[in-house]
This record gives C-alpha cells, sequence and structure tokens, in this order.
C-alpha cells in the first residue's frame, strides 16, 4: 500500500543533499542488490552441493547473498506487498533509532556521512533485524528462516526489537539533520 512518510536515514555509500530524489523500485535497485549478484554464481554452487561447504567458513558477502536470495524469494512468493530488501532504502521512525544506527555504523568502519530526514512516498515494511539470520548452507533452512523474517516473528535470540524500516518509491531528502563524517576515509 502507498503511503506518504517521513523517516530517517544513516546516509553511508556517498552524501546526500537537500531536494535529492532517490527512486527505489525493480528498475532501481540499492547496494545490497549490487553485492548479493556479484556472489550469485558462488550462491548456486552452494545450493548444488551444500554439504559441500562449511558455512562458518564462507565469505561474509557470500552469507550475505545466501540470507538475501532466500529472503527475496519468500517474499516474491508470500509477501510481494511489501518492499524488497534490494530495491529500497533502510530507514528509521525516529532520529534516536537512526542515531543509533550511525553508532553502529561508526563502529563497524563504515564510512557513515550524515543522517538526513526523508519524505518517502511509497511502500514500507517495518521487521526486526535480529530476524536477519546468519545463513546456512541449507537452501531450504534459510528459506525458513526467511519466512520468519517477513512473518515479523519473535526473533529466535529472544532478543529486544532492532527496527529496521524497509522503504521503496519516491524518497526525497528533506533536511540533513546532522552530520558525521567522523570515520570517512
Amino acid at each position: 500500500m502507498n503511503q506518504t512518510f517521513y523517516a530517517y536515514h544513516v546516509v553511508t555509500e556517498r552524501p546526500m543533499e537537500v531536494g535529492q530524489q532517490i527512486l527505489m523500485d525493480a528498475a532501481h535497485p540499492n547496494g545490497v542488490y549490487r553485492r548479493v549478484m556479484e556472489k550469485r554464481a558462488e550462491v548456486e554452487a552452494i545450493w548444488k552441493n551444500p554439504g559441500g561447504y562449511n558455512a562458518d567458513q564462507l565469505e561474509h558477502h557470500i552469507r550475505v547473498a545466501l540470507r538475501e536470495l532466500a529472503l527475496e524469494e519468500i517474499r516474491q512468493q508470500r509477501f510481494d506487498q511489501y518492499p524488497s530488501r534490494m530495491y529500497c532504502l533502510y530507514v528509521s521512525r525516529g532520529l534516536k533509532e537512526a542515531r543509533q544506527w550511525a553508532e553502529c555504523f561508526v563502529n563497524w568502519g563504515r564510512p557513515t556521512f550524515s543522517i538526513v530526514r526523508l519524505k518517502v512516498e511509497g511502500s514500507s515494511f517495518a521487521g526486526d533485524a535480529n530476524n536477519c539470520f546468519d545463513a546456512l548452507t541449507d537452501r531450504e533452512a534459510n528459506l525458513k528462516l526467511a519466512e520468519r523474517y517477513w512473518e515479523n516473528l519473535p526473533n529466535l535470540r529472544g532478543e529486544p526489537l532492532i527496527e529496521e524500516i524497509l522503504a521503496s518509491g519516491r524518497i526525497t531528502v528533506d533536511q540533513i539533520v546532522e552530520q558525521i563524517g567522523c570515520n570517512l576515509k
């Protein structure tokens, strides 16, 4: 369902400016899409021979690709009313949550530019980031975990909710709320 709402976003890949418009839809993928597609061949090899791989020894981006492809498959099959994680912008409802995400990104060493307020004209999904699972080599197990994510069930670790909102549609940078730039390379 399309709606108009305001949200906050931690800018990490490249700076944004007031008035900038972003279109997030199937024709306009995000960075997650690019990183997942770069690992698609490795993922397909794992699906063909899951016993030949140890998930704990897989490179980080391959594990992310295993998870995100499972999440996308389930979304397309059962939850297509929600934005795709590969064609969305990740946003927060409030400034407090955005600041927490910014702190995480800075601590992870991810270049972090600013926090912006956005006007979103499109659709959204609010889920628990704790339901973003560590992918396994077993495709069916990943698909079951992906169902939990989209069904918005309590996370299996019993941890408090960490809300992540996926937003798609026409998105406009309304205001630069805070400049960060503390870990730019």
